[in-house]
């Protein structure tokens, strides 16, 4: 009964999505595209913006010329560059405070997908200041305009500037959880690959496979449209043709813009097309134990696909055609674990472990409901789960063993 529930609910929010204003953010792309940021904030109206980041990007100095070019323009800005790993609550608040006290009246998100997450709960707070973040959670709470968001990525993996999502920590109670609007989707999206060069390979490999993640968990599930279904083949395709040259020479300018390609289509297929169990189980690792939320995707990945089974086989055959793997003589269930294989040999070339050590047992309980509120019912999965299937699914994550038999 509980499952006919999910998919009645799922079935719903497919046919509402359609009459949903989607927009998409307008893009400025190819290397120094940043240098052309400042005349579209311009163009806005803003005169003062707030930009989200953090203490690596300020570090590497990755925004330079671009805070030259706001201060030649008479565009006065603060930096807000507290955000953690995990964007919390507290980070948003406390960009909150330097927004309103400073009048700021433009938001930039740059860096990795936690600061543009981070600036989107600061454009929240604005839209809806009277409301909690923790008030947030879910869909469509703010329904209100945040002020004009431009969002500049230095990874190729979270998709963020691209999605109406924003993945928040409450650093008391442990939760991760998203906050869904159409608001937040930005006006601006900058992918310029300069901005990614010298990025650590651990980075790279687990960014590189949050975009993978996005892009897979969008394709196999029950809600998509024509077009999420070719983003998704798009980013597979830009991933595995790239991912590898990223890694091994960082310093490969089309290997980088491919994958900001490739992250930014992912971001847009799962915007529309939702993702699953993967983030679900990946967002209480994240919130728990501060994992990098690409690194536990990756991990994850392999083990939901494997534990789908016959459910899934279909459309991961489909997928090694995408990545020239197919084989004719194959049927779909032997070419569908070829495509999993694929995925794990491609976290081995990019040294991700296949386990995630140091999760204690007390945990999981609370982990498992988390994990289910999140994804249930809103999550248009292949296949849904219950208690002891994500059970199974954490001990096989774990290294402890179980066997994969689905209810």
């Amino acid at each position: 009964m509980y499952k006919f529930f999910c998919r009645i609910y799922q079935f719903v929010m497919k046919f509402a999505s359609r009459l949903l204003p989607w927009t998409k953010p307008k893009l400025i792309r190819g290397p120094n595209s940043i240098l052309m940021l400042p005349d579209e904030i311009m163009i806005l109206g803003c005169k003062k913006v707030l930009i989200v980041t953090d203490k690596t990007i300020v570090s590497l100095g990755l925004m330079e010329e671009f805070l030259k070019l706001l201060k030649e323009k008479a565009i006065e800005f603060m930096i807000y560059d507290n955000t953690s790993q995990n964007p919390t609550i507290d980070n948003i608040e406390e960009a909150y405070v330097v927004y309103i006290s400073s009048n700021c009246d433009g938001i930039v998100g740059f860096g990795g997908g936690s600061p543009i997450d981070c600036a989107k709960g600061v454009g929240a707070r604005v839209a809806r200041p009277s409301m909690k973040v923790s008030q947030m959670k879910g869909l469509f709470k703010i329904r209100k305009k945040i002020p004009p968001f431009f969002a500049v990525p230095t990874t190729a993996g979270t998709g963020s500037e691209g999605t109406l999502a924003a993945v928040i920590t409450d650093s008391k109670t442990h939760e991760k959880y998203p906050i869904n609007d159409l608001n937040l989707i930005p006006k601006y999206a900058v992918l310029d690959p300069n901005l990614t060069i010298g990025l650590p390979k651990s980075i790279t490999a687990t960014t590189g496979m949050d975009a993978l993640t996005h892009a897979v968990e969008a394709y196999i599930g029950n809600s998509n449209t024509k077009e999420t279904i070719e983003l998704s083949e798009m980013a597979i395709k830009l991933i595995f043709d790239n991912i590898k040259t990223a890694f091994d020479d960082g310093e490969n300018i089309t290997a980088r813009e491919n994958m900001l390609l490739a992250s930014h289509y992912a971001g847009l297929a799962f915007t529309r097309a939702y993702v699953g169990y993967v983030h679900a189980i990946a967002h209480t690792l994240g919130g728990f134990y501060n994992i990098p939320h690409g690194h536990a995707n990756a991990v994850i990945l392999p083990y939901v696909l494997d534990y789908f089974g016959s459910s899934v086989y279909e459309k991961l055959s489909d997928l090694t055609k995408i990545i020239n793997v197919f084989d004719s003589s194959k049927s779909s269930e032997e070419n569908a674990k070829e495509f999993i294989s694929q995925i794990r040999k491609l976290n081995n070339y990019l040294e991700i472990p296949n386990k995630i050590q140091g999760i204690d047992d007390k945990d999981i309980p609370l982990m498992i409901n988390r994990a289910l509120s999140e994804a249930n019912p809103l999550y248009p999965v292949p296949m849904i789960l219950g208690e002891r299937d994500l059970r199974v699914l954490y001990m096989q994550i774990m290294g402890k063993a179980q066997d994969n038999t689905v209810n």
